[in-house]
C-alpha cells in the first residue's frame, strides 16, 4: 500500500525528496567569494553566482555593502591582510577588485590593484582557498600591427611597462606567477578579458566612442573586439564551477573592422599619420596635460584580438556578439561627450585625460601646447 500523503494537491512524498535533494546540493555546492562584489561588474557577477544551482555561498567582499542580494556582504578593503579571516570555508576567490576604469587618482588605482591582488593571493593561501580566479586583461598581450588575428591564449605578454594601468595588470598577472609556485595547494587562474562593455564600465577604450570622430591611424588596420560584463560573469562562473585552468581568454567570438564600427556606432573617423598621432601624445604626455601614457593610443588603433579556445572547448559560449556588444557600448555612452577622454559638462581634473580618444586634443596640439608652454614659462 502506498504510504504517500497528499495535502492541498501536493505529495509530500514528492515535496520530501525534493527538499532532501536540494539540501544536499546545497551541502555538496561551492563557497564562492567575490572582490570588489559593490562595483558594477561585481555586483553582476555576485547575483549570477547567487542564482547558481552549482554554488551554496555566496560571500561578497568589498569596502561598501553593494547591492546584491542572496549574499552574504563582509566589507573589508582587499588590500588589508585580515581579509583572511573573511575566507574561511571558502572554496573558490574570485578576485574581481581589479579597476580598469577611469580614474582622477592614477596612484590610488595602482596601489589598490597591486596591493589587493598580492593581499588576496596571500590570504587565500592561508585560508585553503582551493581556487583564485583573478581579472586581468587581454591589454597584456600588448596591442601590435603585426600581431595575428586571433591571438594564442599563450602568446607572450608583449604590452610596455608605462607607468599605468598596463604596469599594474603586468603586476598582477607576475603575482598570480609567483603565487602558483610559492603556494601548490591553492590553483590560480588568470582572466583575459577583451575590451569590457556594459553598465557601469569606464574605461579610457569606452571613452574613445563618446568623442565625436574615432581616431585612425593612416594605414593601420585596428581589429575591434569586445567582452559585455554579462559575458564576463558567465565566464567567471563557468571558471569557478568546472575548474578550468588559464590564462584565459574572453571574448566575442571573431572581431570587427574599423569601417563596421563606423557604421555600427555612427560615428566618423579622424585620420592622421602615427608620427603625428604618437609625437603629439608623447608631447601632451610630458607637458603634463595627459596623465595618462600614449600605450593607450595603441588599443584604439591596432589589433589585439584574442580567441577564448580554452572555454569554449570546455563548453562555454559569449551570448554577445561583438555587434551587439558594441550596441551596448553606445547605448551606455548616449548622451555623453567626451575629448581626449574627458567629459565634457564636469568638472573633471586632467588625470581623467588619457590618450585614447584624444582626436580633439591631437587635432588642437598646437594651441594645446602653447598654452601649456606659457604657463610653464610663467
Amino acid at each position: 500500500m502506498d504510504s504517500t500523503v497528499v495535502s492541498g494537491g501536493v505529495n509530500v512524498g514528492t515535496q520530501s525528496r525534493r527538499v532532501r535533494a536540494g539540501r544536499n546540493r546545497a551541502q555538496a555546492g561551492l563557497v564562492v567569494a567575490v572582490t570588489g562584489a559593490a562595483s558594477a561588474p561585481g555586483t553582476q557577477l555576485a547575483r549570477r553566482l547567487a542564482a547558481s544551482e552549482d554554488i551554496r555561498q555566496v560571500i561578497a567582499l568589498d569596502r561598501v555593502r553593494g547591492e546584491a542580494d542572496d549574499v552574504t556582504w563582509r566589507v573589508i578593503d582587499v588590500t588589508d591582510p585580515a581579509i583572511v579571516t573573511r575566507l574561511t570555508g571558502v572554496d573558490v576567490v574570485i578576485h574581481a577588485a581589479v579597476d580598469l576604469n577611469v580614474t582622477d587618482d592614477v596612484a590610488e588605482r595602482s596601489h589598490r590593484n597591486v596591493r589587493g591582488t598580492q593581499a588576496v593571493l596571500t590570504a587565500s593561501a592561508a585560508a585553503g582557498v582551493r581556487r583564485v580566479i583573478v581579472l586581468s586583461s587581454a591589454m597584456v598581450y600588448g596591442a601590435d600591427a603585426e600581431n595575428p588575428v586571433p591571438l594564442d591564449e599563450d602568446a607572450p605578454l608583449r604590452a610596455p611597462a608605462d607607468g599605468g594601468l598596463i604596469s599594474d595588470l603586468l603586476e598582477i598577472e607576475a603575482l598570480c606567477a609567483r603565487s602558483r609556485r610559492a603556494h601548490s595547494g591553492t590553483a590560480v587562474t588568470v582572466i583575459r578579458p577583451a575590451a569590457v562593455v556594459g553598465p557601469g564600465v569606464d574605461t579610457v577604450l569606452t571613452r574613445h566612442f563618446e568623442a565625436p570622430r574615432l581616431l585612425v591611424v593612416r594605414g593601420a588596420e585596428p581589429a575591434w573586439q569586445f567582452c559585455h560584463i554579462d559575458d564576463l560573469a558567465s565566464a567567471l562562473e563557468f571558471v569557478a564551477v568546472n575548474d578550468i585552468d588559464g590564462p584565459l581568454a574572453v571574448a566575442s567570438p571573431g572581431h570587427l573592422d574599423q569601417e563596421a564600427v563606423e557604421a555600427l556606432s555612427g560615428r566618423g573617423r579622424a585620420e592622421m599619420s602615427e608620427s603625428f598621432v604618437f609625437g603629439t601624445a608623447g608631447r601632451l604626455h610630458r607637458l603634463g596635460v595627459t596623465p595618462a601614457p600614449v600605450s593607450e593610443l595603441h588599443f584604439v588603433t591596432k589589433p589585439w584580438v584574442v580567441a577564448p579556445e580554452r572555454l569554449t572547448a570546455a563548453g562555454w559560449r559569449a551570448e554577445y556578439t561583438n555587434e551587439l556588444a558594441l550596441q551596448a557600448l553606445m547605448e551606455a555612452v548616449g548622451g555623453r561627450h567626451a575629448l581626449a577622454s574627458r567629459r565634457i559638462g564636469k568638472r573633471e581634473t586632467a588625470a581623467t585625460l588619457g590618450a585614447a580618444g584624444a582626436t580633439v586634443a591631437i587635432l588642437g596640439t598646437a594651441v594645446v601646447i602653447r598654452k601649456a608652454r606659457r604657463r610653464k614659462r610663467g
